[in-house]
Formats: structure tokens, sequence, C-alpha cells
């Protein structure tokens, strides 16, 4: 259980990534305020996805999948450690 956790929650955290910086690109797209302020905080980029949703909504939406497969991934790696390290 912990190695397939592992290869999940590594799988979610890049492909979270990587949906994050394609929001970031089309930050940077809209204006360089826009993109600035989704690199530096992190409310801006929710408020840029709100106000872009027609654009956003895709990389948004596949980011979001990506960490709930990274919560099913560091959830299946604790139960791997926890009931590996048991006495049986």
């Amino acid at each position: 259980m912990g190695i397939l956790g592992q290869i999940l929650m590594w799988g979610g955290i890049i492909g979270g990534a990587i949906f994050g910086i394609q929001i970031l690109i089309m930050a940077f797209k809209t204006s360089i305020g826009w993109g600035l302020a989704c690199l530096l905080l992190g409310i801006p980029t929710l408020i840029f996805v709100a106000k872009n949703w027609a654009m956003c909504k895709t990389p948004f939406l596949r980011m979001l999948a990506c960490y709930a497969v990274m919560g099913i991934g560091m959830a299946l790696t604790a139960y791997g450690l926890m009931s590996g390290g048991m006495p049986q």
C-alpha cells in the first residue's frame, strides 16, 4: 500500500504543479500584473480563475483532481506505514 500511495501522491503533486503553471501562464498572457500577483500571492490566483472561468475551467478542475489523487496517495501511504509497523 505504501508504494502505491507514494506513486499516487507524487503523481498528484506533479500533475497539480503542471496545471498550476498553466494557470500562471494564462495569467501572464492576460497582463503582467495578474501574472505577478498570481506568482507571488495565493488569493489573486483564485480571483483570476473566478474572473476568467471560461478560460481557466479545464486546468483548474484538473488541478483539483490531481490534488484529490495526492490526498488519496497520502492516505494510502499513511495506512501502509501504520499497518506495516504493527506487530502481528
